[in-house]
């Protein structure tokens, strides 16, 4: 199993393969929120945004904005795409997770501890 330090150093060469696909699917690419103190996650899941003990917080989420056509994509279902291309990235160490599966569709992370 790999450790959360493995993980956090792969997390970024992911991203950069997704981004790279989504460059020559035609899709522009803005960032949203990648790390996330705890005490911001911890606000949010009060809020209702999100949970407590975040993989952001681990700095293994990144939260990506996508524009096709100068439309900014805001639909779980315009992300689904770029999230069966980030699932396909998963290896036997590292599950990636796209966040469209549980309504958050511009959602990248990687698994850990059973946070998803």
């Amino acid at each position: 199993m790999a450790s959360l330090i493995d993980k956090q150093k792969a997390f970024p060469g992911f991203v950069a393969r997704l981004i790279m696909w989504l460059s020559q699917q035609g899709y522009e690419v803005t960032f949203g929120e990648a790390h996330r103190p705890p005490e911001t996650a911890r606000l949010y899941a009060v809020d209702g945004k999100g949970i407590a003990n975040s993989l952001h917080c681990m700095r293994l989420a990144i939260d990506l904005n996508l524009w096709r056509g100068g439309k900014y994509l805001q639909k779980n279902d315009e992300y689904a795409q770029p999230g069966m291309f980030w699932r396909s990235l998963s290896t036997s160490e590292m599950t990636c997770v796209w966040g469209g599966d549980f309504g958050d569709g511009n959602h990248f992370s990687i698994a850990h501890n059973g946070v998803r």
